[in-house]
């Protein structure tokens, strides 16, 4: 082992390693084939990763595999991995510790110096991809000679440049050559900066990925007939998608799917992340160079990236807060005081209802009432619920039986008697207190002592609404983020009376629905639309100050957020932002503008303010600019993008002094999952010490 090594192997010294178990096996016919099965010891839940130790044994065990197979001991290799993973990726935990640049040139050319060995073993290698592959995982079947899938796998991809990285062991460089570099592009690009998609099995077969797709029953053993068919000549592989970028129309390929892919990101990011375009970089440079030269462009990447800012965010946002906070909420009850949920009922026929209803019952499995003021409502979100499973069916994400279960466990009504034998009913009707008030009173008239009632509200009082019940203590702020089947956070909001078993059957129900919850205060807006509003009311106040839109809107570029603030405002909606805010005001003031061009927007019934023209060009809307009154102070946007991180300070600092949660990290985490805050920032707080935000306006850090 080479000194560099060494030291890396030593920093890793807690490293929980994949290890590289080998057993021989006899084909069928007669072929003699080692398969090395990667596997951390521990259970599903904990996938195996790949740190420098890990590197390191299989590094050694190829070593010797390949002196068997030069000595004619062996005619393939075969490499999977435990039950559910072939492998989750590089070790994140382990990479953070690289601060130096020598290390991280260390870890980056272990990478390459063990899958090179996978390449050029000598003998045939094949992948099995049994289970989830992402990242270096994936690369590893990439170094393979040939590969297959389980029709079962899930989770497939490069995700590396949404993380701070590139596919940088080889990844970059095998897979436009494998499948295309159109599709590599949406691999490597697209997906992870589309809510860090991923493939399935059949995905990544299709693509090209795979050269056979088998089904999870007899996947190795049907793979293993696989291997022995192509040693023996019976099967020939045929690859329709692979390139070769020395043919002059094949390298323009790759320079047209490189330019689609920065016109992509650039919507996205607006230059805002290194990581991505250094990823489209280096595919570019490596367009005209071997396989051992774009190694050497990939080393120099990953370890100038692994020393930015950028990274070191992205894996606190996704290691510390999403992955690791995000499973184990601050705040959240003993489970054991949770109690068990056999029915539900939902108050709303109209969208947001219908959703709820949707989720609840594809997680659960247990039965969902509507209900609603007529048959026609209720019919309405019945049709949707029925509508949304059929979808999913027709895209094979649920068979036609689990289908109609869950149509049979959905049900409407007109009266609330429906929820006698509920034990959890939650409310999505029209956001106003009195209105609510008055569904809760009827819903507590009916259902049982034990039934726990539930508000999505956005902004009203969880307290005010529960003053009147004759137990308040049941009452719990249970609030979903639109769409709600896309979005990962739930907010909890307990008030003053709220028991412990109520809390932690909300958690337990929250986990059960596979949402991020977060343990919040009874305040105005909980978290996420507090400091999104606070956000959005000083980009209208200059905006009615006279700054001119444009300006306006895309101040707060720099931050790469997922969308400006005027689009926002109209995914929203002016109506609810307006409402939301108006709340705010009355429970904050001035800290919350309530902006009056916005009022002379949604009462001439104007619902966007830009606009496309004939070119596709974005522009102001006429409509708009009918009915919009500007002052004479205009800012620029370096003032605006200033004005908005001091008043974020400010408000951030203000619900931590409050307690409306327990530390900045819950902030951050709700932001991530809530209103899509770009991990390169790492969250909002550690943003706004970086750009030194908290200290100028709270004399402090939110982060020692």
């Amino acid at each position: 082992m080479t000194q560099e090594f060494t030291a890396l192997a030593e920093l890793m010294h807690d490293e929980v390693i994949t290890h590289s178990l080998t057993r021989d096996i006899t084909l069928v016919s007669g072929k003699k084939l080692v398969l090395l099965t990667l596997d951390n010891g521990l259970d599903h839940r904990k996938p195996s990763t790949l740190g420098p130790n890990t590197l390191l044994e299989l590094k050694s065990t190829l070593t010797a595999l390949s002196e068997r197979a030069a000595a004619g001991e062996i005619d393939a290799v075969a490499i999977t991995g435990k039950p559910y993973f072939l492998v989750a990726g590089a070790d994140l935990s382990a990479v953070q510790r690289l601060n130096d640049p020598q290390a991280a040139t260390a870890m980056a050319t272990l990478g390459h110096q063990t899958y090179d060995l996978l390449a050029d073993l000598g003998v045939p290698t094949f992948a099995l991809i049994n289970g989830l592959s992402l990242g270096g995982g994936l690369e590893i079947a990439l170094a393979c000679t040939y590969r297959t899938v389980s029709r079962s796998a899930g989770a497939l991809g490069l995700p590396e440049s949404f993380l701070g990285l590139i596919p940088g062991w080889a990844g970059i460089y095998r897979l436009p050559r494998l499948i295309g570099p159109e599709a590599a592009m949406k691999v490597i690009i697209n997906n992870p900066w589309s809510n860090n998609r991923t493939l399935s099995g059949a995905e990544a077969f299709e693509l090209g990925i795979a050269d056979a797709l088998y089904d999870s029953a007899d996947f190795l053993e049907r793979s293993l007939e696989f291997a022995d068919e192509v040693l023996t000549g019976r099967r020939e592989v045929t690859r329709p998608n692979a390139v070769d970028p020395a043919d002059e129309a094949v390298a323009q390929r790759f320079v047209d799917a490189a330019d689609q892919a920065q016109a992509f990101i650039d919507a996205k990011l607006g230059g805002a992340a290194p990581a991505p375009y250094k990823a489209l970089e280096v595919f570019r440079q490596g367009i005209g160079r071997t396989q051992k030269e774009s190694a050497q462009l990939e080393i120099a990447a990953l370890t100038e990236l692994m020393g930015t800012n950028e990274f070191r965010n992205t894996i606190y946002a996704f290691l510390d807060l999403v992955q690791k906070r995000g499973k184990r909420p601050v705040g959240a009850p003993s489970s054991k005081l949770a109690r068990p949920v056999t029915k539900v009922g939902v108050v709303g026929a109209g969208l947001m209802a219908s959703q709820l209803a949707l989720l609840f019952v594809r997680r659960l499995s247990v039965p969902v009432v509507i209900t609603d003021l007529d048959q026609s409502r209720v019919d309405k979100g019945l049709a949707y619920i029925h509508g949304e499973l059929d979808k999913l069916q027709a895209k094979g994400r649920m068979s036609q039986d689990k289908v109609n279960r869950a149509k049979a466990l959905v049900s409407g009504s007109i009266s609330k008697e429906a929820f006698s034998d509920a034990d959890f009913v939650i409310e999505a009707v029209f956001e106003e207190l009195t209105v609510k008030q008055q569904v809760f009173a009827e819903v507590e008239a009916v259902v049982s002592s034990e039934c726990i009632l539930a508000t999505n509200t956005s902004s009203l009082s969880v307290t005010e609404m529960g003053r009147n019940l004759k137990h308040p203590e049941r009452l719990v702020g249970f609030h979903f983020f639109n769409p709600v089947a896309v979005m990962p956070l739930l907010e909890i909001a307990s008030t003053q009376w709220t028991d412990e078993s109520t809390v932690a059957t909300a958690f337990a129900l929250g986990k059960a629905l596979r949402k991020t919850c977060i343990r919040s205060a009874d305040a105005a807006a909980f978290i996420v639309n507090r400091v999104l509003l606070r956000l959005m009311s000083e980009v209208q106040a200059a905006f009615d100050e006279g700054t001119d839109a444009k300006t306006a809107d895309n101040a707060l570029a720099p931050m790469g957020l997922p969308m400006t603030p005027f689009t926002l405002l109209a995914m929203v909606g002016l109506p609810v932002a307006q409402h939301v805010t108006e709340s705010l005001h009355a429970a904050f003031g001035e800290r919350f503008k309530v902006s009056a061009n916005v009022q002379h927007l949604i009462d001439a019934k104007v619902t966007k303010v830009w606009i496309k023209d004939e070119q596709g060009q974005q522009q102001l809307n006429p409509e708009a600019v009918a009915v919009i009154e500007q002052g004479d102070q205009p800012s620029s946007a370096e003032q605006i993008l200033l004005r908005v991180q001091d008043a974020l300070a400010e408000e951030i600092g203000l619900m931590l002094a409050e307690g409306v949660v327990a530390e900045p990290q819950d902030v951050d985490l709700a932001m991530i999952t809530g209103a899509g805050w770009p991990m390169h920032l790492g969250g909002i707080t550690p943003y706004l010490d970086q750009v030194g935000a908290s200290e100028r306006v709270n004399g402090r850090k939110f982060h020692g």
